[in-house]
């Protein structure tokens, strides 16, 4: 889970801050102004038990734009032009998403993947991975596509993120030797083990790495036709409990548009579309078939 956890604050029990911890002023009309630009630019959609999250983590950029306040800050952002302008604009997202992942995570659907390549019939083959987050979970993908079809496999695997900063973690492919979900021998089959400085490191290795294209993508994005060719699975996995109602209908109407017919969408455990069944209908915990 993104952390940018700055100066400290003390919430109250509902969930709002003691004006006397603030640094800075942050008023009910900032935050539900911080509610209205993230939901307009990245579908994410903030409730009132969030604004001390959102004080601690937008803080920091406070302190690296020299702003005062968060009214004069959200006035600068929402005024200003060109590539600075667009940078903070990342800077701000990437403040406001929450990643937490792991290697292998929600066990069961690599069990299904593993099925479903070993019945794949051969030709082309392309996954996207559209919430990759610091990589874990798209180099457990790329781990079962080597395991099922051998590691000269060519199957494609996209792995987006909307966070820029994660998604730079991601292809670095560096994690600690210890991280939750990898079994010994996997580690030793995919991995490098570092030494000296590098020494409780691990780095993915450059044939694992190879079928991954790591890109930054936000699923509010109207340009979903960059993605490319369709693809035959789709792992979109706690992202839409981000989104209201109306959001995760739109995004799944364009999951619709880029999974080939009969292709399989993986979510997230708490995560139930069955009233959008024109588009998915269930086909096992948590996996859904293009309808």
């Amino acid at each position: 889970m993104s952390s940018l956890l700055d100066a400290p604050t003390r919430p109250t029990a509902t969930g709002h801050i003691d004006p006397s911890a603030q640094e800075f002023n942050f008023s009910s009309a900032d935050f539900e102004r911080v509610r209205q630009l993230i939901y307009q630019r990245a579908g994410i959609s903030l409730h009132e038990g969030k604004r001390a999250m959102v004080y601690s983590r937008l803080s920091r950029r406070l302190r690296e734009t020299n702003h005062t306040s968060f009214h004069n800050y959200l006035e600068w952002l929402e005024r200003a032009a060109g590539p600075a302008a667009e940078q903070e604009w990342q800077e701000f997202i990437n403040s406001l998403t929450t990643n937490l992942t792991a290697f292998f995570r929600e066990e069961h659907h690599f069990h299904a993947l593993a099925d479903m390549l070993r019945q794949h019939s051969g030709g082309p083959l392309r996954v996207w991975c559209s919430a990759a987050s610091t990589g874990e979970e798209p180099y457990s993908i790329a781990m079962v596509l080597a395991e099922a079809l051998g590691p000269n496999h060519q199957a494609k695997l996209v792995a987006s993120d909307i966070d820029t900063k994660v998604l730079a973690q991601a292809r670095r492919g560096v994690y600690p030797a210890d991280s939750r979900g990898l079994s010994p021998e996997r580690m030793k089959r995919h991995f490098l083990r570092g030494t000296a400085s590098n020494a409780g490191f691990i780095r993915a290795k450059p044939e694992l790495a190879r079928c991954i294209d790591f890109r930054p993508f936000n699923l509010m994005s109207p340009q979903w036709s960059s993605l490319g060719e369709p693809f035959d699975m789709v792992f979109c996995r706690n992202v839409m409990i981000y989104f209201d109602p109306p959001t995760q209908r739109k995004v799944l109407e364009r999951i619709h548009q880029v999974v080939k017919p009969g292709g399989t969408l993986f979510v997230g455990h708490s995560e139930n579309f069955t009233e959008s069944r024109d588009l998915f209908v269930l086909q096992g915990k948590t996996i859904y078939r293009r309808a």
